[in-house]
């Protein structure tokens, strides 16, 4: 499901009056890219706050609502104050149905405790990383991407190469190399644990 939320247009611009919007409890913005005009926007700081703590907010194609006129966008960047919760700027970037896109997606680890590493192996397991650089058609934007670890064996680690994109999506390769994502960890002494409670029983 789509997230909406609305915005209006801003007419002053300026340090000043972004100043004064903030004080009212707005935040200014801005929409750019494709076929218009960078766009000046102002919106309501609690509801944006809210949207900003949501996932999906950071990896999904938004619906705006500039002063009735929708536009489909994608968050870009969100500016926030030093050691405030209050975000100071936000950009947004317009998005076209038949254009690909370039966006950062989460990713979703399961499987991690019925993993051989886990369960025999006395392992931790650690995500190294946890998002990824993907283009695509907005159509075929996944909210997240899952990675299966249920069959992670101790010493294992799962690049990124080996992460099962859905239909349409492709990976945007930074570099050279396949980073890793996750890699199983043995837990020091967890070997030792395991075989002093077996004598025990």
């Amino acid at each position: 499901m789509q997230i909406e939320f609305k915005a209006t247009k801003r007419d002053a611009q300026g340090t000043g009056a972004s100043r004064r919007l903030r004080r009212a409890g707005h935040v200014p913005g801005i929409i750019y890219g494709g076929a218009g005009d960078a766009l000046p926007v102002t919106m309501d700081h609690n509801e944006l706050y809210h949207l900003l703590r949501k996932e999906a907010f950071h990896a999904s194609v938004l619906s705006i609502d500039v002063d009735g006129s929708k536009e489909s966008v994608v968050l870009r960047d969100t500016q926030w104050h030093p050691f405030k919760q209050q975000v100071l700027h936000i950009d947004f970037q317009r998005v076209a149905a038949d254009q690909k896109m370039h966006l950062k997606v989460p990713l979703h680890f399961v499987g991690d405790d019925v993993s051989p590493a886990v369960k025999l192996g006395g392992c931790m397991i650690s995500h190294t990383i946890n998002e990824i650089d993907v283009q695509c058609l907005p159509k075929d934007l996944p909210e997240f991407i899952t990675v299966d670890l249920s069959a992670l064996e101790a010493g294992q680690s799962v690049h990124v190469s080996q992460i099962t994109l859905p239909a349409g999506v492709e990976l945007v390769a930074h570099g050279e190399g396949d980073p890793v994502v996750a890699t199983a960890l043995l837990v020091k002494g967890a070997a030792a644990e395991g075989e002093g409670e077996g004598e025990a029983a």
